[in-house]
């Protein structure tokens, strides 16, 4: 594992790795000293960065660093799983024989998590909508991970907070991903789309599930997933069609508008509206 705040050649304050981190949409939990007593490696004000993989700047090393780093990345993974919320925590160490340091101080430490009020969207497809799409949720807030067997579909470049996955896997990739993101299933298979939605509803850990389509698709799908055993009120949390209705168009950039709205009003709060074009206990008569 590669640490940064050790590498000499670094030029970035931590205010300068903190604002690149918050550009590329990745997490990150800000450690600062916020008292010293005694023998202290660091003074009251020193910050450093933890992300999942990195370290940046110092609080001075030794034990009391590791324990720190070691404590920023368990919160990371409790707050990415939802296990606990994204508050600032305090924690106060003395600096004996616990963490066998000799200085006989006390340091009080502050771990603020930061970048959590990102949303993290998840692309399937790298088609023309899809492309449209990006060029605007790349300006919310969001960090996207987008995900296509074809690399020869994505733009040479990419934002800062876009994550580009080529895998031979898509359905397989499920798992791995943030719980209560939200999914967006747009690719080039209409068996793949259905495969993917299965596999999104069996694991229900998203916040919002979108498919673009028609209302024929749907309906379709709807049926499919019934005879696999899903209950209606699950098969209901798919969105499909998706967009805002009164958005009108087929351009790719119109149905990226329209479904980027949607995706603005569900994490403002906003009531999604309804697009089924049937009741289930009418589609099965």
């Amino acid at each position: 594992m590669s640490n940064k705040s050790h590498n000499p050649t670094s030029q970035l304050s931590w205010i300068q790795q903190l604002a690149l981190l918050e550009q590329q949409g990745e997490e990150c939990i800000l450690v600062s000293v916020l008292e010293d007593k005694g023998s202290v490696p660091r003074d009251a004000g020193t910050k450093m960065i933890v992300t999942r993989k990195e370290l940046y700047a110092t609080i001075g090393g030794g034990h009391l660093e590791h324990l720190a780093t070691q404590m920023a990345r368990e919160m990371l993974m409790k707050i990415g799983n939802g296990q606990t919320d994204n508050k600032i925590h305090i924690e106060r160490f003395n600096l004996g024989a616990r963490l066998g340091q000799c200085c006989g101080g006390m340091a009080t430490l502050s771990f603020e998590p930061i970048g959590f009020n990102q949303h993290h969207l998840v692309l399937f497809g790298a088609g023309h909508v899809a492309k449209a799409l990006v060029n605007i949720v790349q300006t919310l807030p969001f960090k996207i991970t987008w995900i296509d067997e074809r690399e020869a579909e994505f733009p040479e470049h990419l934002a800062p907070n876009v994550n580009k996955v080529l895998s031979d896997d898509p359905v397989g990739e499920i798992k791995h991903l943030p719980a209560n993101s939200y999914y967006l299933v747009m690719t080039h298979n209409h068996q793949l789309d259905f495969d993917l939605a299965r596999e999104i509803l069996t694991q229900d850990r998203f916040c919002y599930f979108g498919m673009i389509g028609s209302q024929t698709k749907r309906k379709k799908f709807d049926l499919r997933l019934a005879h696999r055993g899903f209950e209606p009120a699950m098969i209901d949390q798919m969105q499909c069609p998706i967009g805002i209705a009164m958005v009108k168009g087929k351009h790719p950039a119109e149905i990226a508008v329209s479904v980027a709205g949607e995706l603005i009003a569900h994490y403002q709060g906003q009531e999604l509206e309804q697009k089924r074009p049937l009741k289930h206990n009418q589609l099965a008569g």
